[in-house]
C-alpha cells in the first residue's frame, strides 16, 4: 500500500539551496519513494536560537511503501551524507529533513512523532505545507491547518524565495 508523507526541509549554511536540492534528488531517487509535489522555496527566520542566519525552507509530499521508521531512516541517513552535524538543539544547520505528517496517522514513540510535535506553531513549516496541499486536517487536533496557520502570530518571518512553478528549477526571485 501506498502511504503519503510530507516531509520539511530546511537549510542555513552555506549554499542553502544546493542542500535543498541534493535532499530532494536523494529522496526521488530512493527507489520506494516517488516525489509528488513540491512546494515553492521560503526564507525564513531562525526560531529558537536566533543568533544564525536565515533558512529556506520547503516542503515536499511523497508517495512511500516505506513505514515511518524506515522513512525517518531515509532522512536521517540523507542529513549525514550531506554533512549536517548536530552541535545544539535548534542550531545551525547544512540540511534538516523532518516528517511532517505520514497518512492520517498519530505515532508516538522513543524515535519519532507524527505529526510532528512543534508543526503546529511553525509558520515555516504551514506556510509551504499548505502551498502544496491546502485542505490538509491535523490528524491528532481534528483542526484544518489553515486554521492553525491563521493563530500563529510571526507568519511575516516567511517570506517567497523561489516559486515553484512546475519546473525543476530552484533560483532566487529577482526582487
Amino acid at each position: 500500500m501506498k502511504n503519503i508523507a510530507y516531509i520539511s526541509l530546511g537549510s542555513n549554511i552555506g549554499d542553502r539551496k544546493t542542500y535543498l536540492e541534493e535532499a530532494v534528488d536523494i529522496l526521488s531517487s530512493h527507489g520506494d519513494i516517488e516525489i509528488t509535489s513540491v512546494s515553492s522555496i521560503y526564507e525564513t527566520d531562525p526560531v529558537g536560537y536566533t543568533e544564525q542566519g536565515k533558512f529556506l525552507n520547503m516542503v515536499v509530499e511523497i508517495s512511500t511503501d516505506l513505514n515511518p521508521e524506515v522513512l525517518l531512516h531515509q532522512c536521517l541517513q540523507i542529513e549525514e551524507d550531506l554533512g549536517r552535524k548536530r552541535q545544539f538543539k535548534w542550531g545551525p544547520r547544512i540540511i534538516d529533513l523532518d516528517i511532517l505528517l505520514y497518512n492520517d496517522e498519530n505515532i508516538e514513540s522513543e524515535i519519532l512523532q507524527i505529526p510532528h510535535p512543534r508543526m503546529q506553531e511553525r509558520a515555516f513549516v504551514l506556510i509551504p505545507l499548505l502551498e502544496i496541499a491546502p485542505s490538509l486536517m491535523h490528524p491528532k487536533f481534528k483542526a484544518p491547518f489553515i486554521d492553525i496557520l491563521d493563530d500563529i502570530p510571526d507568519k511575516e518571518g516567511v517570506r517567497l524565495w523561489k516559486q515553484i512553478n512546475g519546473e525543476d528549477a530552484f533560483v532566487h526571485l529577482e526582487n
